[in-house]
């Protein structure tokens, strides 16, 4: 299965802030979980996902008050119950300079929430997803994926 890129976008508003007038990561973690999880439910219905670890979620510049931003989000790597998600996080009006930027595990899991093979593949293609999918095969493993 080809890799599909998602966006979502959220404007920035004084409820999102922290102390020190940026975006409060508590409110950053939650748009990059749901946005993963929009890539993940792209392919598996989200009833049968859940999320199982956050590998990372690195800031390199901050987010203010009014700004508008795109939550990208792509599986580029699937095991045989998980699903490796990437997102990054940009200005909506400078896509190629990154804000946050990490991956996401999920499960594919039956009705009583054990994991369960999923039986989807992805074929990564691009110089960039080559390198995100190779990335995401080192992060570390905390479930038979």
């Amino acid at each position: 299965m080809e890799i599909l890129n998602y966006c979502t976008h959220r404007l920035i508003k004084g409820e999102d802030l922290n102390h020190h007038g940026t975006l409060f990561a508590g409110r950053s973690a939650e748009w990059f979980v749901e946005s993963g999880f929009i890539a993940a439910s792209a392919l598996i219905n989200p009833k049968y996902l859940i999320c199982l670890k956050i590998h990372g979620m690195t800031f390199t510049n901050p987010v203010r008050l009014g700004e508008s931003i795109c939550l990208s989000s792509k599986i580029v790597l699937a095991g045989k119950t998980s699903l490796i998600a990437y997102i990054s996080v940009s200005r909506t009006n400078q896509p190629d300079r990154k804000l946050v930027e990490g991956f996401i595990t999920f499960v594919h899991v039956d009705e009583n929430t054990r994991p369960k093979p999923h039986n989807i593949e992805i074929k990564a293609e691009s110089e960039e997803d080559i390198i995100l999918a190779q990335k995401a095969k080192i992060l570390p493993k905390n479930q038979d994926s």
